[in-house]
């Protein structure tokens, strides 16, 4: 009887000592994808902050004469009256 006893508490013991390690395996897996995630999620928030801080340099120079003739050179093709345009036909 006891040796009966003594084997039915050593299967409850294996047995619970199998549960958490299963649990404490599980949990890990889980632990790393959570981390993967915040890593990502931080890489974007640093990205966005770098394009928060070209914005943010742009809004401050949108008003300057140089961005404006910059502007008007590349996107509308205008110059100034006595520059010298060079157009580089190998392109």
């Amino acid at each position: 009887m006891k040796k009966k006893k003594i084997r039915f508490n050593r299967i409850i013991i294996i047995g619970f000592i199998i549960y958490v390690l299963y649990s404490v395996i599980s949990k890990q897996q889980v632990l790393s994808e959570y981390r993967k995630e915040e890593q990502r999620y931080l890489d974007l928030i640093a990205q966005e902050e770098q394009r928060n801080t070209e914005l943010s340099e742009a809004k401050n120079n949108i008003n300057s004469t140089e961005f404006i003739e910059q502007i008007a050179r590349e996107k509308l093709g205008m110059y100034l009256p006595n520059e010298r345009v060079y157009i580089d036909i190998s392109k």
